[in-house]
Order: C-alpha cells, then sequence, then structure tokens
C-alpha cells in the first residue's frame, strides 16, 4: 500500500491514541493476575492484538470492546497451546511472553512471528530463562525466534545484558510467579526508561522487588501474586513524536492531546529534544502539549533511551542549521528494521546530506527535495516519511503503508485533520 504526500502546512490538534507500551504490560499483568481485570482505553492496533491473541493460546479469556478490554486472568496456570503463537511483529510480546510462556508446568509451547521478528534476537533472555530453570531453544540454533519453550522456572541467579529493555521486563514481569526468589545482575541496560514503566506496573499491581537507581542488580521475592487491573491507558509519547515533531517544522504549529506529561513513558523525552533545538514547546490548561515552529538549529542528542525517536529525530534533522547528530542508540539496529541504515538510504533520496555511524547517524541541513520512498514495513520509518513529505515542494510517495496499523491506525486520519495533503494509492489490481 502506498501513501501519496503533498507539500503541507500542519496546524491544528491531534488526538494521541493510547500507548501501546502500557496497553502490552497491562495485558500480560492483568493474565498473570488471578480473577477479573479492566483495561480502559487501551490501544488497539495490530501490536496490542498479537498481545491479546498470544495470551488466549495459554487459555487467558479476553474480551476486546470498544472502550475497554475484560481480561480473566489465570494466575500464570497456563493452558498448553493448540497451535504454534505467533506474535506478529510485536518485538515486546515476543519478549514478555517468551518469559510469561517459561511458567507452563508441562508442555512445550513454540513462539514464532513475521519476517521481522525472526530476525531480532532475543538470546539475552533465553539464556537467562535457561538460568532460572527453564528449558528453552532457538529452533535455528542463532538466537532468533522461533522459539521452543518448556517451563518451569525456579528463580535462582541470572545476568542479562539488556540491549533491549524488554529482556530485562520479561524478567521483572514473570519472575515473581516463580518459587524462588531471583537475582537478576544487569551489567548493560539500553532504554531504562521502559524498565521504570515496568517497575512502576509492578509496584501498582502488589509484587516487592528491590533494585538499585540504575537496575544494576535487582532481587524478587517469588511465590508472590498480581492484583487485577483496572486502569486506564494514556497517551503514547512514541506515536506522538511524529506530531510533536511536525509542529516543530517551518509554518506549522500542533497540538497534541491525550498525553499525560507526569506519565514514565520514555519517549517523553522528545520534548526537551525539541527545546534542545530550539522549537517552542508549552503544556496547555488542558493538558495538550503545543510545538510550534521556530528555526530549528542542530545539536548532539543522545537517543539511547528512545531509539524510536530516531527516525523522526532524523527527519527534522534536515531542517536545523548545521549538523545534528544523534548517538548513543546502537539498539535502533535491532529494531524493525536497521533504522539507522534504512533513514540513512531513504532520506539521501530525498536529497538529506546524511552519514551512518556505528551507533547513530549524523545528519546536516539539507535542502531537500520529493520522490519515492520505501517504509521497509517498518511503521515508524513510514510515518517519520510521511512527515518529511509534508515539507516538500512536490509529490512523495510512500510505499509499505499498511505498517502503521501496528501502532496507530488513524496516522492517516490525524494527518488530514491538520492540513496534511496526504491519501492512499489504491491498487486498481485488488479493486
Amino acid at each position: 500500500m502506498k501513501l501519496i504526500v503533498e507539500g503541507s502546512n500542519l496546524r491544528g490538534s491531534v488526538k494521541i491514541p493510547a500507548s501501546k507500551s502500557h496497553t502490552i504490560r497491562a495485558v500480560a499483568i492483568s493474565s498473570l493476575a488471578e480473577g477479573k481485570s479492566v483495561i480502559k482505553y487501551p490501544l488497539a492496533s495490530a501490536d496490542t492484538m498479537s498481545a491479546v491473541e498470544t495470551y488466549r493460546c495459554l487459555g487467558v479469556h479476553i474480551v476486546t470492546e470498544n472502550d475497554q478490554w475484560i481480561v480473566e486472568g489465570k494466575g500464570g496456570k497456563w493452558e498448553i497451546p493448540d497451535n504454534v503463537i505467533d506474535v506478529g511483529n510485536s518485538g515486546t510480546t515476543m519478549c514478555i511472553a517468551l518469559g510469561s510462556s517459561a511458567l507452563i508446568e508441562q508442555g512445550l509451547i513454540v513462539m514464532t512471528g513475521d519476517y521481522q521478528i525472526r530476525r531480532r534476537p532475543v538470546g539475552p533472555l533465553i539464556g537467562s530463562l535457561n538460568n532460572l530453570g527453564a528449558k528453552v531453544v532457538s529452533t535455528r540454533n542463532n538466537d532468533l525466534p522461533p522459539i521452543v519453550i518448556q517451563g518451569k522456572i525456579r528463580g535462582g541467579n541470572t545476568s542479562i545484558k539488556a540491549m533491549s529493555s524488554q529482556y530485562l521486563t520479561s524478567l521483572l514481569i514473570n519472575t515473581p510467579l516463580a518459587e524462588n526468589n531471583t537475582d537478576i545482575d544487569v551489567p548493560l541496560l539500553y532504554e531504562k526508561p521502559y524498565v521504570d514503566m515496568t517497575v512502576n506496573w509492578l509496584k501498582e499491581h502488589g509484587i516487592q522487588l528491590q533494585y538499585d537507581n540504575e537496575y544494576k542488580h535487582v532481587t524478587i521475592p517469588g511465590c508472590q501474586k498480581y492484583e487485577t487491573v483496572n486502569k486506564q491507558i494514556p497517551g503514547d509519547f512514541s506515536s506522538a513524536t511524529f506530531f510533536l515533531s511536525a509542529g516543530a517544522l517551518p509554518d506549522n504549529e500542533v497540538i497534541c492531546q491525550g498525553l499525560d506529561i507526569n506519565d514514565t513513558q520514555g519517549d517523553k523525552a522528545v520534548l526537551q529534544y525539541l527545546k534542545q533545538m530550539g522549537a517552542d514547546v508549552t503544556v496547555e490548561d488542558d493538558g495538550g502539549i503545543k510545538v510550534s515552529a521556530k528555526q530549528l538549529k542542530g545539536c548532539d542528542i543522545d537517543l539511547n533511551a528512545t531509539p524510536d525517536a530516531l527516525p523522526m529525530m532524523a527527519v527534522l534533522a534536515c531542517f536545523a542549521s548545521g549538523k545534528t547528530r544523534l548517538l548513543n542508540v546502537p539498539q535502533a539496529r535491532l529494531k524493525e528494521t536497521d533504522r539507522i541504515s534504512v533513514m540513512r538510504e531513504e532520506l539521501s533520496k530525498l536529497g538529506a546530506k546524511i552519514k551512518e555511524l556505528p551507533d547513530g547517524l549524523e545528519i546536516e541541513e539539507s535542502s531537500m527535495i520529493p520522490g519515492n520512498v520505501d517504509g521497509h514495513g517498518d511503521h515508524r520509518v513510514v510515518m517519520a516519511l510521511a512527515i518529511a513529505g509534508t515539507m516538500l515542494p512536490g509529490t512523495t510517495i510512500i510505499d509499505g503503508y499498511e505498517s502503521v496499523n501496528i501502532t496507530f491506525p488513524t496516522f492517516l486520519d490525524c494527518l488530514q485533520k491538520i492540513g496534511g495533503n496526504a491519501r492512499i494509492l489504491e491498487d486498481k489490481n485488488n479493486q
């Protein structure tokens, strides 16, 4: 599916959908609790529905209504799935549910995903689950899905290098249900705010744990139980990144509604990045966050905590005076695509002066031109390129638009609402 984007001025208000990260944690914790949970105003997208279907495969009864999901949790006492569990494109679901599957008492569980998931390594998590008593193997012996899981994790000691925070999040969410205490050493941790989010979920739902401020060592007592969930899901700062950044581009002004400025989401740091580049950022009386265009200036930005922001920050850097370096984010190469390489490749097609670094990108202010680009099946790449297209004098065509359904199904509606001249190119062969 192709998205056609023409040059546009973006001005107005956008309702940001609920957080993917919070929604998937809510589904997992509701499933691990015993009894009825209510998840209010969740994100309904391909990734979150993958989480729902995954825990349904483990025997959890989940009703997905428009404004709330009802989950009848099983306390980790899973049923053996009838078939292979397919997590689709959801890396978060793969990691968290991999740990959940290791709680099964008897039988085997097989987990896989789409072609992107099958190239995303989970070796460190496999190693830790095996340390804790499970038997987990990669079917191709390469630390990539498909994965075969045989329980049960019992607790104990492990050390994990968390180049993806999802590895540590999986252990934190699932080891409270082990029969013994779990001690985790973490010599490397990227994306720390996502672990902060996980820890807040645990504390809110009755789980005890001890840790230092940097999560170098975590101790989780065993034989714990989750309290049921009754919670509204806040707006998603990762999704908001595209429209917050759009507001910072020349002649634009965008207000994002539905965000909680006090939430733990790591991508809230995008507001600081925008200020650092010179944008005008204000929080309105009604809670909306307004970003207005000013002359942007290049700078160095450490994206280690916010790898999902890299595609959009790369676009923004093309319109900033001087040089911008997006640094310390090597894990961006391990997402749905190698986002460092992909953004260099696609923005170059539009005239960007951009150079790939081992851990990021170096970008100079560029005279951009419209053209044909490929989203590589990566939702965040597609949305970043769409915002770029609105700034170019002519027609930009982006291939792979359907991938936005993974996290932001209403993206095009939101873009059009604030003046984005964009439409889907219909495939006449399928009419």
